[in-house]
């Protein structure tokens, strides 16, 4: 976004744009119990959308976060380096020294913890196609997650998201496995903080599972991605909404694989493939959320129309031009 400040090499013109005011006239008109951001932020071709000047990546991956927060639509942030390994104290402390006050991260929860089956990769080595001995092991999170934050970064930690592995040929015997461990998890986990779940296997998304997490004030995230139901299809279940907080996470539409998106739409600096129908269900789930009491926060993928923060500014528009329900 022009007029934004620069953290990377070149000084930024001074004065505010014609779009800087848009942002931020669009910005104050949006519902204070929804929080608009995107997935992560170590993005090039982001420039010119949200950072000025010569963006270099080991400049973004240090102190970028500091100029995304400066975004006036940008309310929340995914941390999706935790997904690969436990953020450290020192990682979280850099983090906090970046963000404004309120300003409320969704980090996901190390992968250590959330695979089931391994995933014939290499990064998995031998373990590929095994079963995960540690799959929602409490003491994984309690021991080896929650520690940091809780020393580093209480008043920026949201929701910590369990984003589950796929699973192939999920049979009974392992969908029952599964929704035992969430419950056991969840019994065991702290109420300071808040957990949301995100699906990759469309079996697990039953009505048991819904009923485990409202049991223990957990989310279920409403997910677009290529191997569940789409986002209007969700919101009709009864139940959906199981907690006082809702994640909305837009990373796939239905039917693309995530590298296909990745290498067509890369530097994701323009939208590619418009979804104004997903654009009007957020914005039909935001009016729900505030007639409910919950608040929502929506983070955003580059994959899903192309460019994340044009994206977020579809979905700002969409949110404060929808009537009153």
């Amino acid at each position: 976004m022009a007029g934004q400040g620069n953290l990377f090499g070149e000084e930024p013109e001074t004065g505010a744009t014609v779009a800087d005011l848009e942002v931020e006239h669009l910005a104050a008109r949006m519902p204070a119990h929804v929080r608009l951001g995107t997935s992560s932020w170590t993005f090039a071709g982001w420039k010119g959308l949200v950072y000025e000047g010569d963006v270099r990546m080991n400049a973004l991956t240090r102190q970028g976060l500091r100029a995304y927060a400066q975004h006036p639509l940008f309310r929340t942030v995914g941390i999706d380096r935790s997904y690969y390994a436990p953020l450290t104290e020192s990682d979280l402390a850099t983090y906090a020294s970046q963000l404004p006050e309120r300003f409320e991260t969704v980090s996901k929860v190390w992968d250590e913890a959330t695979t089931f089956v391994f995933p014939d990769h290499p990064r998995y080595g031998e373990r590929a196609g095994r079963r995960n001995p540690r799959f929602l092991d409490p003491r994984v999170v309690l021991e080896e997650v929650l520690p940091a934050y809780e020393r580093a970064f209480v008043p920026h930690t949201g929701p910590f998201l369990f984003e589950l592995a796929p699973v192939r040929d999920l049979g009974h015997t392992e969908q029952r496995a599964i929704l035992v461990a969430i419950e056991r998890l969840l019994h065991h986990l702290p109420r300071t903080f808040a957990y949301a779940f995100e699906l990759r296997t469309r079996p697990l998304f039953s009505r048991r599972y819904l009923d485990i997490l409202r049991a223990h004030d957990a989310g279920h995230v409403i997910s677009s991605w290529t191997g569940m139901p789409d986002v209007p299809t969700q919101l009709a279940v009864p139940g959906v909404l199981t907690a006082p907080f809702v994640i909305a996470r837009l990373t796939l539409p239905p039917g693309l694989r995530y590298e296909d998106a990745r290498q067509r739409w890369a530097p994701f600096d323009r939208i590619q493939a418009p979804q104004p129908a997903l654009r009007r269900a957020i914005a039909t789930l935001s009016s729900r959320c505030r007639d409910e009491g919950r608040t929502l926060s929506v983070l955003v993928g580059n994959k899903i129309e192309g460019s994340a923060p044009l994206t977020v500014r579809a979905l700002a528009e969409e949110i404060v031009s929808s009537p009153p329900a």
